[in-house]
């Protein structure tokens, strides 16, 4: 008797349970797992199929997060251009290669440590390819050393950037222009590179219009035409860059020239422009920073290295690799990606950084991970150049790869932009709120967005979607793009 009660009462557990799943699968709108399999690809069909994207090349695939199972995939293992989906593969190497706490050290030396008075006859500093110093950064460098009794240098600063190669620029990008995405990667850098100009108007219609540069620095030699235009009016600010030739030290300047006009009484406009050599940069700025501090710098900048025998003052520590990989996937920083591809190079070969040895040690890097890199074609690390090739496969495998690493995984999940929140998805998908956190990718008739994304019945996601060759504009594909991860979103 008791027997057949346990069975009744076990039979009816069960019918409880099936009954129960099927109801759960019932409001979901369909009566099977495959049927709700099928619904999320009708859907995702549906956005695919959306003029904005009829007729792209496509490579999609969407995973379960929790075992990989695949929940919906074309054209998968396509090899397409990522733009900067490319920062995901950059961003994994470097955080597994250095680790998640590294910091880059930036060393000051002396010819001898100051004398009575306080003083050096030569100040030399050495990079290490730090590609996050900051204005802030250098003021604090600057502070430490006169809290180390610095007061004067009766010489030079010395700037030694030897441990990159002396390309500036990726050739593969073809002609680069002073926007501050195409900004140079030197071995010792500063603001990653750019500058900005703030644009005012002046005290009334027809007068100049008010320039400030930040930083305010000799390296830079400002003209402006700009004018103040009737209130109301449009502001057409325009701002140009161009290298100054060499003076007989070899040191470079830019010339920045502003013209255009500004509405009075209007809002202020700030421009951002990259820089024509890194280390001249770097060192005009950190000149500023140490007078700031009251050391006295009676010589000028130059590049060179620093003798052995030098006198070691300071080694200066960067922040750590997980707020870099913070700064640059969360707002595509290429300068960032592209420092940490030759630094990835300097590391494994023993030499200068280059690109060449730093796309062959990111790429070892990945596969040394299980991220199948047969189909990866790679010229750079921050996705600028159009010869890269990445299919969608291969930037899900990576996402997954730093889902289940433990060491780093997390520093770069919490790095990717939250959809409508923040970085490049601020005022993305919308639809999506706070569900989608994914790296972006954008360059002309081409864009993407690879990430993670989280239902609103709680299933997470891995995806990865790329888009080429559309007809009707970038901002109506990413609009597509922003479609299909709202998709995504709806329960299942």
């Amino acid at each position: 008797m008791l027997r057949t009660v346990a069975n009744v009462s076990w039979r009816k557990g069960l019918v409880s349970k099936c009954l129960l799943l099927l109801l759960g699968l019932c409001l979901a709108g369909c009566w099977s797992p495959q049927e709700c399999r099928a619904d999320l690809k009708t859907r995702l069909d549906a956005t695919l199929a959306a003029p904005a994207l009829r007729g792209a090349k496509l490579g999609v695939l969407v995973v379960r997060r929790s075992d990989g199972q695949v929940l919906y995939e074309r054209n998968a293992d396509g090899g397409l251009i990522p733009a900067s989906n490319q920062k995901l593969l950059t961003a994994t190497a470097a955080l597994d290669a250095l680790g998640a706490a590294y910091q880059f050290e930036t060393v000051i030396a002396a010819n001898a440590a100051p004398d009575a008075e306080g003083a050096v006859d030569t100040l030399y500093l050495r990079g290490t390819g730090d590609p996050a110093l900051t204005s802030e950064q250098f003021w604090r460098l600057s502070a430490d050393l006169r809290r180390k009794g610095l007061r004067r240098v009766r010489g030079d600063l010395i700037l030694d950037d030897s441990v990159f190669d002396t390309v500036a620029w990726n050739p593969a990008w073809g002609k680069v222009s002073s926007r501050a995405y195409h900004s140079p990667v030197g071995g010792v850098s500063a603001n990653y590179g750019s500058f900005a100009v703030e644009i005012l108007p002046g005290l009334s219609v027809g007068a100049p219009a008010r320039v400030a540069l930040d930083p305010p620095i000799p390296y830079f030699k400002l003209s402006s035409q700009a004018v103040t235009g009737k209130a109301g009016s449009r502001s057409r600010p325009s701002v140009g860059r161009a290298a100054l030739p060499a003076n007989k030290e070899g040191q470079v300047r830019d010339q920045i020239t502003v013209t255009g006009s500004i509405a009075a009484q209007g809002e202020s406009r700030t421009v951002y422009r990259s820089v024509s050599d890194p280390l001249y940069y770097a060192g005009g700025l950190w000149q500023m920073q140490l007078e700031a501090n009251g050391i006295v710098v009676e010589g000028q900048v130059r590049r060179g290295t620093a003798p052995k025998t030098t006198q070691e003052l300071l080694v200066f520590e960067g922040f750590p690799l997980s707020e870099v990989v913070q700064r640059f996937v969360k707002y595509s920083n290429n300068s960032i990606a592209e420092s940490l591809v030759k630094v990835l190079g300097a590391r494994a070969s023993g030499e200068p950084g280059t690109w060449s040895n730093g796309v062959v040690a990111l790429r070892t890097q990945l596969a040394n991970l299980g991220i199948d890199v047969s189909g990866l074609v790679m010229e750079d690390g921050s996705g600028l150049s159009r010869g890269n090739r990445v299919s969608a496969r291969t930037l899900v495998q990576t996402l997954q790869v730093a889902d289940r690493s433990f060491a780093w995984g997390p520093e770069l999940i919490a790095a990717l932009p939250i959809a409508g929140l923040d970085g490049t998805l601020e005022k993305r998908a919308e639809g999506a709120l706070g569900r989608v956190r994914a790296k972006t990718g954008l360059l002309t008739g081409v864009t993407g967005l690879s990430g993670v994304v989280r239902s609103e019945d709680g299933n997470d996601m891995i995806f990865s979607i790329l888009v080429n060759d559309y007809q009707q504009g970038d901002q109506a594909a990413m609009d597509g793009v922003d479609r299909f991860v709202e998709a995504l979103v709806r329960p299942n």
